[in-house]
């Protein structure tokens, strides 16, 4: 069994071709690609797999937590292979995503913000990336 159908079903997914083809993809990339995006570059080496597919295998992994899942922004969802707590940086010139340290950035009173019961939190910064930056 390869490495990652032992890691599907060590996660309570039964692997397929498809959804190891999937999971080949999207656990190794740190591109933080949209579910068409996912399909695109699946279909290369699977061209038979279907949109809907890929979508519904994208989500089972999140709600297995082998990747997040983010809305970037109203209407755009994309997937992270990074699922411990992080922030996100979009730079505007080119729309990558790059992934910011939990503890670069400091966010005070989230537990106690009356009227919200907070069940997670995370930034995300617009901007365009510096010449000096080394974020991914």
């Amino acid at each position: 069994m390869t490495e990652v159908a032992a890691l599907l079903k060590e996660r309570g997914v039964q692997p397929s071709a498809q959804r190891i083809a999937v999971a080949k993809y999207a656990l190794a990339t740190h591109d933080h690609p949209s579910a068409d995006e996912v399909w695109e570059r699946v279909r290369r080496t699977l061209p038979t797999i279907s949109r809907a597919t890929v979508y519904n295998t994208l989500n089972l992994f999140a709600d297995k937590g082998l990747i997040s899942r983010h809305v970037i922004a109203e209407g755009r969802v994309v997937f992270d292979s990074v699922v411990e707590p992080h922030h996100h940086f979009i730079d505007e010139a080119t729309g990558r995503i790059h992934d910011v340290p939990w503890d670069a950035i400091r966010v005070e009173g989230v537990s106690e913000l009356p009227g919200f019961d907070v069940r997670s939190h995370q930034v995300v910064m617009r901007g365009r990336r510096s010449a000096r930056s080394k974020v991914r």
